[in-house]
């Protein structure tokens, strides 16, 4: 039999946590080694039915401890203590957490020196070609066609824009020369005067169980064009999660993106 290398699950007991967990099942390459949950987590009381039979743990050095990579839909703070901890122990750091300020990717970049870093908002092999596409788009397109990105999730949500939903916003920005924190406009409300010139204007929708939606409209005079995808089961932000620690492995320290790992 084949060795399989060992991963430990951040946010285990959640709903990409337990997405993750399926998939490791039978996976060829790669096994769970370990669960990293909240200190909160009902898992950490004892015995629990829908707990897998490996260490559970609210340590990121424990976890990781047995693991040579860890996959990470959290939150920022938990990413970037889990960051140190990966840098400490040189293990791969897949990261699908979105929601971070500028001020918290510096200090995750900074928490991850030494380690393999692969950061997405989105993990899917569909949205990151909607991301070239819309770069590509925005770059054809002459500024007489304005740019609205619209995103739905479910209700528990907690940021929004959603990370996918940005990432767009800074590719057709990077295509038309912008930098997105110039141009985007993240919140209309009252008597907000006429769209500004060159904006990149963002809604958010939630409700419900939305697992993904994302449109990036190109409104032109006369016609509109439409990038759209849409997520009907988050196995993909697993699987996608679970290809960029394979590819991870294989790579130096550094930060890295699913441009990389799908060589887009």
């Amino acid at each position: 039999m084949t060795a399989t290398t060992g991963v430990a699950v951040a946010g285990a007991s959640g709903r990409m946590g337990r997405a993750l967990l399926r998939l490791l099942e039978d996976h060829p390459a790669l096994h769970l080694a370990a669960c990293l949950v909240r200190a909160d987590d009902p898992w950490l009381a004892g015995p629990a039915p829908d707990a897998p039979a490996v260490a559970i743990t609210a340590d990121p050095a424990a976890a990781l401890a047995g693991a040579r990579a860890v996959i990470d839909f959290t939150t920022p703070a938990a990413s970037i203590a889990l960051a140190r901890a990966a840098g400490v122990g040189g293990a791969v750091h897949v990261i699908g957490t979105t929601g971070f300020s500028d001020a918290e990717l510096t200090e995750l970049a900074a928490a991850g020196a030494g380690a393999v870093t692969v950061r997405a908002g989105n993990m899917s092999l569909g949205v990151n070609l909607l991301v070239q596409l819309a770069r590509r788009a925005a770059a054809a397109l002459g500024p007489e066609f304005d740019i609205e990105i619209v995103e739905a999730h479910h209700r528990a949500k907690v940021d929004a824009p959603s990370g996918t939903a940005l990432m767009l916003g800074a590719a057709a920005a990077e295509g038309r020369g912008l930098q997105l924190a110039e141009v985007a406009d993240r919140g209309r409300d009252g008597i907000t005067g006429p769209r500004r010139d060159r904006a990149i204007g963002f809604a958010a929708l939630r409700g419900g169980d939305i697992v993904g939606e994302h449109d990036v409209l190109f409104a032109g005079p006369g016609e509109r064009v439409i990038l759209r995808h849409v997520a009907t089961d988050r196995t993909i932000f697993a699987r996608g999660a679970l290809k960029a620690a394979e590819w991870a492995l294989m790579q130096p320290p550094g930060q890295y993106s699913m441009v990389d790992v799908l060589a887009l």
